[in-house]
């Protein structure tokens, strides 16, 4: 990113001096008599009484303290000024520097006002307060001009960061001073609603910057398609820098906003969660017109491959490391599975094209040989199969699952083409038990190579049951037992079931037709099955 990372100006006061100490070494050998200089404020022209312990009242005190109730003494306003530097010329940039030495210089001096100058006085001459709000003061007249300048992103950042972070944290509340600075009041170095324009100010900035930085990598990446440029190989799967990217550039943001307050965090945490959706609707929309236009191209499968695979980065700190929101999630991973939906069938699409003709040999043979096809099937598939390795693991599995899904809709296809009519329960029951048999083949390989896809597991033999059965009733109660597990399954797709039993009268085809009424309005599945399958 063009603009500065946190880390650039959240360092520690006695970090970030690091920066400096050429400098530093320079005005050393003066600071001695710099601190000497702030010291004599109180002391100047005083002698302690010979005798005198050291903690008494120095001689003259009486007159400083008169005082302490009206305006800060003036050798304190100008030994701040003096060690704090004086006021920005108008329309000067702001170095960090300029911060960073007043910071340091206002914590070290407090520090030494704690430890050398308090125990010279009592307590009601408010030593401590009197130097802090005279260093608050021209801290805060500083940064109060400095704000009135037309600021850039990286001063606008730097300047809440100062106001929101280190000076209230690093300096106010610091180990030596916080018990000291208690109940002085010194308050923000700029008002509330000054603030708060800041704020708003950088998030404007951070959400045009993050938008930007992620276009120009989704183009990028674009453009490594086009010109077939084959994607990295990680581990043995194919890899792409893109999720990467965009996770870095979300991450990066949001612990910037962090490191000014955490309330602004949460904030702008908003602002990046809607950057990032519209960047996944633009992604998944590129990734569409690649799939289409870049099938001649020799990294294509590779590149598909490589792109599914990054919807598990962007998942993965989507659920664990940002903690979205469930309905704010559902909502990200909307692309990600139609980007990962369409790049399966893309991959697919040649073994579904090998699998056709043979699908189609149910029916041409009138099921004569169910086994020896749906063996000849499978075969197909475990050839296959290896070419989708160097998906991450867990898209292997849910292409298998994707390849059962399909097996399963397509021999359902294939029952129902109305081509098959058994008028004998025999035969009924023959086909039955083919069924049966070859859904235990595809559950068992399918489940061998990873599907989870339990669900399928009763689409086919609740089918065969149907098939198997001739009481109308008994009947009825697998549809509706059916239609409870498969909420698409419609009363077209009964129909076409019903066609095979060449037995059944049309009242009892009419009767158990009538069982799916009981369902009418029921929700759309949440996994589709028959809505996947027309029939006529």
């Amino acid at each position: 990113m063009s603009e500065a990372s946190s880390e650039d100006l959240v360092l520690p006061l006695e970090a970030g001096a690091a920066l400096y100490r050429e400098e530093e070494k320079a005005v050393k050998k003066k600071k001695s008599k710099g601190l000497a200089n702030v010291f004599s404020v109180f002391t100047k022209g005083k002698k302690k009484k010979k005798g005198l312990p050291s903690s008494a009242e120095p001689e003259g005190a009486a007159g400083s303290r008169q005082g302490l109730d009206g305006p800060l003494p003036t050798g304190v306003a100008e030994a701040a000024e003096e060690r704090m530097g004086g006021r920005p010329a108008e329309g000067a940039e702001v170095p960090e520097s300029v911060f960073l030495h007043m910071g340091r210089t206002m914590k070290e001096d407090l520090e030494a006002v704690v430890e050398r100058l308090k125990p010279l006085f009592p307590a009601e001459f408010g030593v401590v307060a009197a130097y802090a709000e005279s260093y608050h003061q021209h801290f805060a007249a500083h940064v109060a001009a400095t704000a009135q300048f037309e600021l850039c992103e990286r001063d606008t950042y730097m300047l809440l960061v100062w106001v929101q972070n280190l000076y209230p944290n690093d300096i106010l509340n610091s180990p030596k001073l916080v018990g000291e600075l208690q109940g002085v009041g010194l308050g923000s170095l700029l008002p509330p609603k000054q603030v708060r324009l800041l704020e708003a100010t950088f998030l404007s900035n951070e959400a045009a910057n993050v938008k930007e930085l992620m276009t120009r990598a989704l183009e990028l990446e674009a453009q490594r398609w086009a010109q077939d440029e084959p994607p990295q190989r990680l581990d043995g799967h194919c890899h792409s820098e893109l999720a990467i990217d965009i996770i870095q550039i979300i991450s990066q943001a949001q612990v910037k906003a962090e490191s000014i307050t955490l309330d602004l965090g949460s904030q702008i945490r908003q602002v990046l969660l809607v950057e990032l959706l519209v960047f996944l609707r633009s992604y998944q929309h590129n990734f569409n017109e690649f799939l289409e236009r870049g099938k001649k191209l020799r990294s294509y499968r590779a590149n598909v491959i490589a792109n599914i695979n990054n919807c598990l980065s962007f998942r993965t700190s989507m659920e664990q490391k940002w903690q979205v929101p469930q309905d704010t999630l559902s909502l990200l991973l909307g692309p990600l599975g139609e980007l990962k939906s369409h790049g399966f069938s893309t991959l697919l699409q040649s073994l579904c094209e090998d699998l056709k003709p043979l699908f189609k040999r149910f029916s041409h043979t009138r099921w004569a040989v169910p086994m020896e096809t749906l063996e000849k099937i499978i075969a197909t598939v475990g050839v296959r199969l290896p070419e989708f390795s160097e998906l991450q693991d867990c898209f292997q599995k849910e292409l298998v699952e994707a390849v059962h899904l399909h097996l399963v809709k397509e021999y359902i296809i294939q029952l129902s083409k109305r081509r098959l009519v058994l008028k004998t329960a025999e035969q009924q029951q023959q086909l039955a038990g083919h069924i049966l048999a070859n859904a235990d083949a595809i559950q068992h390989f399918c489940t061998e190579h990873g599907s989870c896809a339990t669900w399928l597991q009763p689409a086919l033999p609740t089918l065969a049951e149907i098939i198997r059965l001739q009481d109308p009733s008994a009947i009825k109660i697998e549809v509706a037992t059916y239609a409870t597990c498969y909420p698409d399954f419609s009363k077209g797709h009964l129909s076409a079931i019903l066609a095979i039993k060449g037995n059944l009268s049309n009242s009892d085809v009419k009767s158990i037709r009538s069982i799916l009424d009981v369902s009418t309005g029921a929700q759309e599945p949440s996994r589709p099955l028959f809505s996947l399958i027309k029939v006529g």
